[in-house]
């Protein structure tokens, strides 16, 4: 397609997305809006720099390569650079989403009638805490072009939609959010959950009503599916991104492959190739994703890469270059990321605990040696069962110290496809997942 200059590499990724955006508040219809996108990065490197350029013209991609390669310096052994030698060359063509299940083809009359409905259905006016309701809408559809003077010739898309419905419940003068969010690839599995969102609203109002504040100290914990989750990537899937290593010597020695970092119960997993929300068939360099654990049965065996740190460390390839969208150069990120399953029934971890606190939701969650989890939702064990709810401000605990002190994983693995990830500017759509787990101790505060 295009003619690429001798003495270096260079690589062309082109984009085209399409969205649609509606929502609503106290009954008030806030944004109801289709947008499309379209461009192309180009990039050149000649072994010691790379040159960029981001156009919304995809008709001037050869003259913006011949300018980048007039700047750049032609090296006649481009070809043996430890960093392109590590591209892979793929001819594919993925498009799973053009058929049937293509979202552009929802109309707004269709996404209008999907929330209408849950808003009909689970928003009750008659509750006198509830002081606002939100609803909304989204879907996105976007098809890239992968193209590098290798020989690589991409073609892909991906697409997302889905809704909430928002509560926010006052008693006391203390608000309490809470809702339910649901996310997937395909507009019909959007249908059928009314009675689900009404248990999650009734949850919360409840939580308003009867939480308690918590007395801070050293707990017992349990983490729910969704905690587990959001641990897990925050706490140890940031830490195996090995671009964090490449300039630190002091992190390389600590992260020894082969190295026990956690409890025999602790396996973690990153597969791009999952039909959840951090779904790629090809990473933003070209590369197919793979199948990578992180920790098998607590032992360190191996990190998320992009060419330039799998060449630095000499190790292979992940699938775990990705970039936000056509402006941005790719990085290393997550895709799927979870935490194996065990072989305990919930149920039974939390018969196990006499004292201690369950955490059945957070906000947000951030983590590196210390990870903080903020709760929106946490319960007081007592004598084996759930006891009343508790208001925690922060659950928080020493990374490695808690991947040795589980001491029960669940055989409950759910997967969250609602979660988005923030890294050095750039936001990326992946999954979080995991089992109810238990931790013998963590601070809450």
């Amino acid at each position: 397609m295009y003619e690429y200059p001798k003495g270096l590499y260079a690589d062309i990724r082109i984009e085209h997305t399409s969205s649609a955006s509606y929502r609503v508040q106290n009954g008030e219809v806030m944004q109801n809006s289709e947008t499309s996108v379209g461009g192309a990065i180009i990039r050149v490197y000649d072994g010691k720099l790379w040159y960029t350029s981001v156009t919304d013209d995809v008709n001037s991609i050869q003259a913006e390569l011949n300018s980048l390669a007039a700047i750049a310096e032609a090296n006649p052994d481009i070809e043996n650079d430890p960093v392109v030698k590590m591209y892979e060359v793929h001819k594919d063509k993925v498009l799973r989403f053009d058929g049937d299940n293509d979202v552009r083809k929802i109309t707004r009359s269709q996404r209008e009638g999907l929330l209408q409905h849950y808003i009909s259905e689970c928003v009750d006016e008659n509750i006198p805490e509830m002081k606002q309701w939100y609803a909304g809408y989204s879907q996105s559809h976007t098809v890239k072009e992968f193209y590098s003077s290798k020989g690589a010739e991409i073609v892909q898309d991906f697409q997302q939609c889905g809704f909430w419905i928002w509560f926010d419940f006052v008693v006391d003068d203390i608000k309490t959010p809470g809702g339910k969010i649901y996310q997937g690839m395909d507009f019909k599995l959007l249908a059928g959950h009314e009675q689900e969102i009404i248990e999650r609203r009734d949850r919360y109002l409840d939580y308003a009503r009867n939480a308690v504040d918590v007395t801070p100290g050293d707990y017992v914990c349990v983490l729910s599916p969704s905690v587990t989750g959001m641990f897990t990537h925050e706490s140890f899937g940031h830490k195996s991104e090995a671009d964090f290593m490449l300039n630190d010597k002091t992190l390389q020695e600590e992260w020894v492959i082969g190295k026990k970092v956690g409890s025999d119960l602790v396996s973690i997993c990153d597969s791009g190739d999952m039909l959840h929300r951090g779904y790629i068939a090809y990473d933003d360099e070209g590369t197919a994703p793979k199948e990578t654990w992180l920790i098998k049965n607590g032992v360190l065996t191996g990190r998320l890469h992009d060419a330039k740190s799998a060449a630095t460390l000499n190790e292979e390839l992940t699938g775990n270059a990705r970039a936000q969208d056509f402006g941005c150069p790719p990085m290393v990120r997550m895709t799927n990321t979870y935490m194996e399953a065990g072989d305990t029934s919930p149920e039974d971890i939390i018969a196990g605990v006499e004292d201690g606190i369950y955490v059945y939701d957070v906000n947000y969650g951030t983590g590196q040696g210390t990870f903080t989890m903020q709760p929106n939702c946490c319960y007081r064990i007592r004598n084996g069962k759930l006891a009343e709810p508790l208001r925690v401000n922060v659950v928080t605990g020493s990374v490695f110290k808690t991947l040795f002190d589980i001491d029960a994983v669940g055989s409950d693995l759910k997967f969250c496809d609602t979660s988005t990830c923030g890294k050095n500017g750039q936001s990326m759509p992946v999954s979080t997942a995991g089992p109810t787990i238990r931790v013998k101790s963590l601070t809450i505060n």
